[in-house]
C-alpha cells in the first residue's frame, strides 16, 4: 500500500510541476496556442504562437527565413560578380613588337605595327616605300589602291576582301584607320607585290627581287 501511495503522489507532483513551467492557456489540437497575457514574464512575444514543450513556431520561422535571406544574398553576389567578368571586353588589337626589314634595311615605322586577329598589320605608308610601292586613296569608295610594275592591290578599308593582281582574297583582319594611320596586313602587301617573306622570332624579313 504505502508504495502505491508514494507512486500516486509522485504522479500528481510530476503533473503539477508541468502545469506550473507553462503560463496559462487553453492548448489547440496540436498542443499549441497564442500568447494573449504576461507574455513577456514568460519570455514570448505578444501574439506569438509557441507550444508547451517549449517550441515556437515563430522561432522556427525566422530563422528559416534568415536563412534563405542569406542564401539569397551570396546567390547575388556571384551573380554580380559574373556579370563585372563579362563585362571586360577584349582589346579589338594589341601592339606588335615586330622589326619588318626589306632587302636588309629596317623599315622605321612612326607608329608600331599591330596585331588583330593574330595577323600582323603594318603602317602602309612607310612599308609602300621602303618596297618602293605607290599608294593612292579614294574616299569615295574607301579604297587603297597599292601598284608596283605589274602588280596591283586594291584594299577597302573596314573589309577583308581584297583584289591581288586581279583575284579577290579573303584576308584574317581587315585595312583598319587608327588616328590618322593605314594599316595593311603585311604578308598579303609583300606577296601581292611579288615579294617573300620570312621570320626568324620578332624580325620578319621581305625580299624584294
Amino acid at each position: 500500500m504505502r508504495i502505491k501511495l508514494i507512486s500516486s503522489l509522485l504522479a500528481i507532483f510530476m503533473i503539477f510541476a508541468t502545469v506550473a513551467s507553462a503560463h496559462p492557456g487553453r492548448t489547440d489540437a496540436n498542443g499549441g496556442h497564442t500568447c494573449r497575457t504576461n507574455c513577456a514574464k514568460w519570455g514570448l512575444k505578444q501574439g506569438e504562437y509557441h507550444y508547451h514543450n517549449g517550441g515556437s513556431s515563430s522561432s522556427s520561422k525566422s530563422s528559416s527565413s534568415s536563412s534563405s535571406s542569406s542564401g539569397s544574398t551570396k546567390k547575388s553576389n556571384k551573380s554580380s560578380t559574373a556579370t563585372q567578368k563579362k563585362a571586360t571586353p577584349k582589346p579589338e588589337y594589341i601592339k606588335s613588337a615586330i622589326q619588318v626589314k626589306v632587302n636588309g634595311s629596317k623599315v622605321i615605322f612612326t607608329e608600331s605595327p599591330i596585331i588583330m586577329n593574330n595577323t600582323n598589320l603594318v603602317p602602309l605608308r612607310e612599308m609602300a616605300k621602303a618596297m618602293k610601292a605607290k599608294t593612292s586613296w579614294d574616299s569615295k569608295t574607301q579604297t587603297i589602291t597599292v601598284t608596283k610594275d605589274k602588280y596591283k592591290l586594291i584594299f577597302t578599308l573596314g573589309s577583308k576582301k581584297v583584289k591581288v593582281n586581279g583575284k579577290e582574297v579573303t584576308l584574317q583582319a581587315a585595312p583598319k584607320e587608327i588616328k590618322g594611320t593605314t594599316y595593311i596586313p603585311l604578308r598579303v602587301l609583300v606577296e601581292g607585290l611579288g615579294a617573300s617573306l620570312t621570320s626568324s622570332g620578332n624580325t620578319l624579313t621581305v625580299k624584294v627581287k
